[in-house]
């Protein structure tokens, strides 16, 4: 066999390859859809969103869980976005090949791979111990903790795309740096970061793990941050080994809730990113 031959041999083999596994990727997505769809949209219904948890059998819903993630959720978000972005743009406008910049890139790679039940022994030892109980507070500092990384990484991944001709005539025209971030920069590098926001929010309304040390779950209705508080993913975990057909129908729904938000928040993502462009 000739060179060339060898080479297309090899080249159409792996193509195949690719191809293969691309497609047995996207029919176990499919697969996993059809389930939940199929599983959870019987399920579906008003009393899902207007009652709460009650006993097997009485016709209770997820209004508490939905809306104590709304909550812990919004919590996150309002204290990690902040630090995200200024982290990310420190490292973008003034942590290039320091040594503390690349210390600051290492943390957070770190905490954008560790595993999330890790985080929520951490939140737990930092805040569930020390003031004696569960509550919502920990639960949303521990998503909060899952968000800053991806807004950082994003956040220092746009900035990085703008043009540096763009800082360049802002400084010849005497601005300060803080409005080069905030009026040039950070104007410029809008839809990814925004993305970025909306990929961590994506990331922190499915998390499971962090919440059982931290927030922990509620059955009834509580808006109290101080006290153990419903989410949607701890209802789904308990609902889901219940002997009771009613409280699994309602993980199945739950658990439908939750895949339908955030395909439609990784969607949102992808047209504001498009048509900010």
């Amino acid at each position: 066999m000739s060179s060339l031959a060898r080479r297309r041999t090899t080249d159409y083999a792996v193509k195949a390859i690719s191809t293969g596994f691309a497609a047995l990727s996207l029919v176990l997505l499919a697969w996993i859809l059809w389930t939940l769809l199929s599983r959870g949209l019987p399920a579906l219904g008003p009393h899902v969103f207007t009652n709460i948890t009650a006993p097997p059998g009485a016709g209770g819903g997820l209004l508490n869980a939905i809306v104590g993630s709304l909550i812990q959720i919004g919590v996150a978000l309002v204290i990690g976005t902040p630090i995200g972005l200024m982290c990310g743009t420190f490292l973008a406008e003034n942590g290039r090949g320091t040594q503390i910049g690349n210390v600051v890139r290492f943390v957070n790679d770190v905490l954008l791979s560790a595993p999330s039940i890790l985080i929520g022994l951490f939140v737990y030892q930092l805040l569930v111990v020390p003031f004696g109980g569960f509550s919502g507070w920990a639960g949303s500092i521990a998503l909060a903790i899952l968000v800053i990384p991806v807004v950082v990484r994003t956040t220092e991944d746009m900035l990085a795309l703008v043009p540096i001709g763009l800082r360049e005539a802002a400084f010849a025209l005497g601005a300060p740096q803080w409005k080069v971030v905030t009026f040039i920069t950070w104007r410029a590098a809008r839809a990814g970061i925004v993305t970025g926001i909306l990929l961590a929010l994506a990331r922190a309304a499915g998390e499971t793990a962090p919440l059982l040390f931290t927030s922990l779950g509620n059955n009834g209705w509580s808006l109290n941050m101080s006290a153990p508080m419903a989410s949607l993913p701890i209802a789904i975990y308990q609902y889901a080994a219940s002997p009771f057909e009613d409280w699994v129908a309602l993980a199945w729904a739950g658990a439908l809730i939750i895949t339908v938000g955030v395909l439609t928040l990784n969607v949102l993502s992808r047209l504001v990113l498009a048509k900010m462009k």
